[in-house]
């Protein structure tokens, strides 16, 4: 039986728009977490996704290397409309062309290319996948401003970037929104990018907001994700820290349960109850999980849970690290001492 949402004028502002706390992110569709859907499949999703009220679209072109804002253009062809929609550049991983470049001319070059991919004239928000630290923000940001003002681009976003960053991005040109890892087992964003977010009136957009699968019970033994899944390689998804993560995991979906919500729906909640400048963009590669995501959009979470949700999980009682030392050295956000 499909998970309908309830009827709700609930929305938060995003780039000057009123929409809906929950969007979509698309990666799951092209990459990352073990074998692709179809290309069917995969536009069915998208198409339900509109049916139920996601307004809100999130892609890259690092995501399948292109496949996914060719996937995302192919199914709004006729329904562009209906869809903020959302990319990424920066990051290069295949190819001759590795690793982070966000200078000028290349921020210009993989516009053009993405606006042929995902079959638009205009990207509503435009992100920086990650800080390049060979160009100054002010320059990166400065393209983007150029972007703008041709009309190419409605917003600018960052992502994966420090509270310091953010503000010297802010004084070139506003931006509109700060993309970071946030749930209740990932703080860092607590530390100092939240509130710089308020500060410069910036919306924080929380990726991986149910923990990667995490706290939305999708994963119980790491070691039977399929081949290729990136949490394999991830810390806190290895032998020497599951065991420990898992047990908070049962903890947290006994407090799922009680509450009268799946574990999703909790950890989204917690999420978007830290703030009426966040919403959150879970992804899935599942119609199920995606009618699952928005049916409780707008439940507010009581105080008294989200404080049994901060004590249980935390940065003190979650084990292993959210990235390996490698993907570690390319965040910009701000990080916790190591314990």
């Amino acid at each position: 039986m499909s998970i309908l949402p309830p009827a709700s004028p609930f929305r938060r502002p995003l780039a000057g728009r009123a929409l809906a706390p929950i969007g979509l992110g698309c990666m799951s569709l092209s990459w990352a977490y073990g074998e692709r859907p179809s290309e069917e499949d995969g536009i069915a999703l998208l198409h339900r996704a509109i049916e139920l009220g996601y307004d809100h679209f999130d892609t890259a072109r690092l995501y399948g290397q292109g496949h996914n804002e060719t996937l995302v253009g192919r199914a709004l062809k006729g329904k562009r409309d209906k869809v903020f929609l959302a990319s990424k550049m920066g990051i290069f991983a295949s190819g001759e062309k590795r690793g982070i470049d966000c200078h000028p001319d290349t921020i210009r070059a993989e516009l053009e290319k993405s606006l042929t991919l995902l079959q638009t004239d205009h990207i509503d928000l435009y992100y920086m996948h990650r800080r390049d630290f060979t160009v100054p923000i002010e320059d990166s940001v400065g393209a983007m401003a150029d972007l703008v003002r041709e009309g190419k681009i409605g917003a600018i976003g960052l992502s994966e970037m420090s509270a310091d960053t953010l503000r010297r991005a802010a004084a070139t040109h506003p931006i509109a929104a700060m993309q970071t890892e946030y749930s209740p087992w990932t703080r860092q964003a607590e530390i100092a990018v939240l509130d710089a977010c308020r500060e410069v009136g910036t919306t924080f957009v929380a990726f991986s907001p149910v923990a990667r699968g995490a706290l939305a019970n999708g994963v119980r033994d790491p070691q039977a994700l399929e081949e290729g899944d990136i949490r394999k390689a991830m810390p806190r998804f290895m032998a020497d820290n599951w065991p420990r993560n898992l047990a908070l995991i049962d903890r947290f979906n006994a407090l799922a349960h009680e509450a009268g919500v799946t574990p999703a729906q909790l950890s989204l909640a917690w999420v978007l109850g830290k703030g009426e400048h966040i919403v959150a963009i879970p992804g899935t590669g599942k119609i199920a999980h995606l009618e699952e995501n928005i049916a409780r959009q707008d439940w507010t979470i009581p105080a008294d849970l989200t404080a049994q949700v901060d004590a249980l999980i935390n940065q003190q009682t979650v084990s292993g690290h959210r990235y390996a030392q490698t993907m570690h050295a390319t965040i910009d956000t701000e990080d916790f001492e190591p314990a």
